[in-house]
């Protein structure tokens, strides 16, 4: 195997876990409770709001984004832009409620996580 073809997996593995899933759902409805955002500016403003930890690149978040305009989750508008068009995403009230329901769930599991990586473990004889 070459060294560029390990790297590359081993990059793969640390930026998109398989625990990821439902992750950039969340971070896409969080940021879009705020305000309108377009594609880049998404992928921009995850790589900030988690300080750096997690990174998705526009491969993953344009089809998510596609998949939540399509369940009526987030509506998009064409705007012109310095010459360019950009594609802008908003969310909806269905979104809003698929938000909340996502935020409690992750919030559920945090809370286990955190439970079992501060409760010490005694082996069972």
């Amino acid at each position: 195997m070459d060294c560029s073809g390990a790297y590359r997996s081993e990059f793969l593995a640390r930026s998109n876990p398989p625990f990821m899933s439902g992750v950039p759902e969340l971070l896409l409805l969080r940021l879009l409770d705020q305000r309108e955002m377009y594609g880049y500016e998404l992928v921009r403003s995850i790589r900030s709001v988690t300080g750096e930890a997690i990174s998705l690149g526009e491969g993953v978040i344009y089809p998510v984004l596609h998949s939540l305009e399509r369940s009526g989750a987030l509506k998009s508008k064409r705007k012109a832009v310095g010459g360019r068009t950009r594609v802008y995403y908003s969310l909806t009230a269905k979104g809003r409620k698929r938000l909340s329901a996502l935020s409690g769930e992750w919030q559920r599991i945090q809370d286990g996580i955190t439970s079992a990586l501060e409760t010490p473990i005694h082996a069972e004889a």
